[in-house]
């Protein structure tokens, strides 16, 4: 694979770097076709690589061979200190220092684990989060994703039940609530929500539901409907990705010192 050239817009397919962070998990060629699904329909050229940190060990991207590194979803939580996390940190701190002309993109685990590693705080959510939910925009925002302004916000899937209380610094936040950030240098954007999941993925974890509320199928059909509802709600995806494939291709702002606010945690 020849490596990508920074600076202009290629006369090629995108390349983009996905990061599947869950660990063990049977959902992982689900997921693996959300995010082909989901890109696909916008951008069909794009060619998209998968990597495992998880369970390969190493298994890390060469990020000179492509356009955009997603740090995506996972089933371990963030704060955890397990062996692979800590590599996952240790990459990304090379990708900003050796790499800072490169877009990343964060989704969910990832969305929080680069808030972490940057200096934010993730805590647990006072009450996790499932299916299609409204994002409200910052004014930041409204600038940043025009096809939102008018309404203020965009809905997108969710599944977390841990958030950032703390946006790090040199991030700019683009949703109330640290639900969608950018790093000051234009290069570094994370969502808290799920622009690659569909109704079709996001079912196969309507499970969680037990745990997380106390209900499933069996124990209260009203409430299991009303789940259904939200998974299967109409979202603003596809707008998303349309938007974040405009964004890989605009410069950078110098200067910011991003580099210098990496953690060492």
């Amino acid at each position: 694979m020849s490596c990508v050239t920074p600076g202009t817009e290629p006369q090629r397919p995108l390349r983009i770097a996905i990061l599947l962070n869950s660990y063990r998990s049977r959902l992982l060629p689900a997921i693996r076709a959300s995010y082909e699904r989901t890109i696909g329909a916008v951008a069909p050229d794009a060619r998209l690589a998968f990597y495992e940190p998880a369970n390969k060990y190493g298994e890390f991207p060469d990020p000179a061979c492509f356009d955009l590194v997603v740090f995506g979803g996972s089933n371990v939580d963030p704060r955890k200190s397990h062996q692979w996390i800590l590599d996952v940190h240790a990459f990304l701190r090379r990708l900003v220092t050796h790499f800072p002309e490169k877009k990343v993109l964060g989704i969910c685990w990832g969305h929080q684990t680069i808030s972490r590693v940057f200096g934010g705080k993730v805590v647990d959510a006072a009450r996790p989060e499932m299916g299609v939910a409204t994002v409200n925009l910052t004014e930041a925002g409204r600038q940043f994703f025009p096809e939102a302004a008018i309404l203020g916000s965009f809905k997108l899937q969710q599944h977390h039940r841990r958030e950032v209380a703390v946006a790090p610094a040199a991030f700019v936040q683009l949703a109330q609530g640290n639900q969608c950030l950018l790093s000051e240098s234009n290069m570094i954007l994370t969502f808290q929500g799920h622009p690659e999941k569909d109704a079709e993925t996001a079912r196969l974890r309507m499970h969680d539901s037990k745990r997380w509320f106390g209900f499933d199928a069996q124990l209260d059909e009203k409430a299991w409907a009303r789940l259904q509802e939200l998974i299967f709600m109409e979202h603003d995806g596809p707008a998303i990705w349309r938007r974040i494939l405009d964004w890989i291709w605009e410069p950078p702002v110098l200067g910011t010192g991003i580099v210098d606010k990496v953690s060492k945690m």
